[in-house]
């Protein structure tokens, strides 16, 4: 069962930019069978142009959240308009953003065949020279608007949700250096958009970003001549798929990895990128697919998932000894978890499960401080933007610890900085990798 800010989370603009309309968030959804992958790009302009409100994402044991019908809104000259705000970066670089169209001609499209070979749209973030490019938009107005009509909501402007204040530079020089890559992956049905403000967070820690775009896995997402294309997959993974649904974000990821680490990188800045530090991460399915991306590639050294389910992975599936974090609510990943705990006891290496108590499927987006500022939060649950320094810290931490060798006591064990969040397990010092419950495990 999801929390009662959940619904509210999943329903952002439903709920809080109507005037106190209220959703539901229910649903399901499945993916064929992938077919397999290799390689023409191209760049364009900012990939992502949709609302950071898409519910549907697969949960972390293939269960699924969706958006149902909204009651009728406020006419629009009597909707609120808020000036909506992602969290200020903790790290010192500035944030820069550039978009790649990247095309897999090595296999067609899983959702849509007929449309040809596998398209992905990747928004680049670097760290960049202080004072240069122009302020980023967090999405298009016409992104927002497609959103609204797919959830037949009438009299809310999408310049609202448009409008989101990002710290991202468009035009943005590169900052000189040589940076660990991360690359995201967002729940299905919901764009990366939705992932700016870990983006940016690490970013400014100095990393360089990558938050991929699945094509025909969201609504409102624009590729370069053909458009905003329709969410096929939306409605189409439930538990019996979502394997398969993971196995081909995973190739998306890698098919990203070489385009930007192989011999003819398509970025121009590819230089940026310390191709020996590099990791996976994402949210929901994209946490899935992050996990299942780094099983047998030795280009991935470290792993992230939140709040998404484990894939069967094959010979894999121990992610040969790589770090993994395991980051999910209190609520779905306690000890009844078996599809976590089945993961983790496959896992070899070093390993942590945290759980974020009072957080819901969507506290680890930004629908979370975006819900927040909406006056979402509820009593009983975690505000949003304790929400989004939970999962910058420990992320960032995670990142920080195994790909540039900086120790983070914060990953050692509970803190009272963080009393939300428990280690579900906690690694014995000295153990080589073995664990032992954490109290209250």
């Amino acid at each position: 069962m999801k929390s009662r800010r959940s619904r509210a989370v999943a329903a952002l603009l439903t709920c809080a930019l109507t005037g106190g309309a209220t959703a539901l968030a229910t649903g399901a959804e499945a993916a064929p069978a992938p077919a397999r992958a290799a390689a023409r790009d191209s760049t364009a302009g900012p990939g992502s142009t949709a609302s950071p409100g898409s519910a549907g994402s697969t949960g972390s044991a293939g269960s699924t959240i969706g958006t149902a019908d909204a009651r009728p809104a406020l006419p629009r000259s009597e909707v609120p308009s808020p000036r909506l705000r992602l969290p200020q970066p903790t790290g010192p670089h500035a944030v820069g953003r550039t978009s790649l169209h990247l095309t897999d001609h090595s296999r067609k499209d899983p959702w849509v065949p007929e449309s040809g070979d596998r398209e992905l749209m990747v928004s680049l973030y670097h760290p960049a020279r202080k004072g240069t490019g122009v302020p980023a938009s967090y999405m298009s107005v016409e992104g927002a608007r497609l959103f609204l009509e797919d959830r037949g909501i009438e009299g809310v402007p999408a310049e609202v949700l448009s409008g989101t204040r990002t710290h991202t530079r468009t035009g943005a020089r590169p900052a000189p250096g040589s940076y660990p890559l991360v690359v995201l992956s967002p729940g299905s049905s919901v764009p990366g958009t939705t992932l700016t403000g870990l983006a940016e967070e690490l970013t400014s820690r100095g990393y360089v970003v990558a938050v991929v775009d699945h094509a025909y896995e969201a609504v409102g997402v624009r590729f370069p001549g053909r458009g905003v294309l329709p969410c096929a997959a939306c409605g189409r993974i439930d538990e019996s798929t979502v394997g398969a649904a993971a196995q081909g974000r995973a190739e998306d990821l890698r098919f990203v990895l070489d385009r930007l680490t192989g011999a003819r990188p398509a970025w121009r800045h590819a230089d940026l990128i310390d191709r020996k530090r590099v990791g996976t991460a994402g949210h929901s399915l994209g946490g899935a697919g992050a996990a299942a991306a780094a099983a047998g590639d030795a280009r991935v050294r470290a792993a992230a998932n939140l709040d998404g389910p484990f894939v069967e992975t094959g010979p894999g599936s121990d992610l040969s000894g790589r770090p993994v974090l395991m980051m999910g609510t209190a609520e779905d990943h306690s000890g009844r978890d078996k599809v976590w705990e089945a993961a983790w006891d496959r896992l070899s290496g070093w390993k942590r499960w945290l759980r974020v108590a009072g957080a819901d499927h969507f506290a680890f987006t930004d629908l979370a401080p975006l819900a927040g500022q909406l006056g979402e939060d509820t009593p009983d649950g975690l505000p949003g933007r304790r929400a989004a320094a939970i999962t910058g810290a420990y992320v960032g931490a995670f990142f920080d610890q195994h790909l540039r060798g900086r120790p983070r006591p914060v990953l050692d064990g509970p803190s009272a900085a963080n009393p939300e969040v428990a280690f579900h397990h906690l690694a014995r010092p000295g153990s080589g990798g073995k664990t032992a419950p954490s109290p209250g495990s």
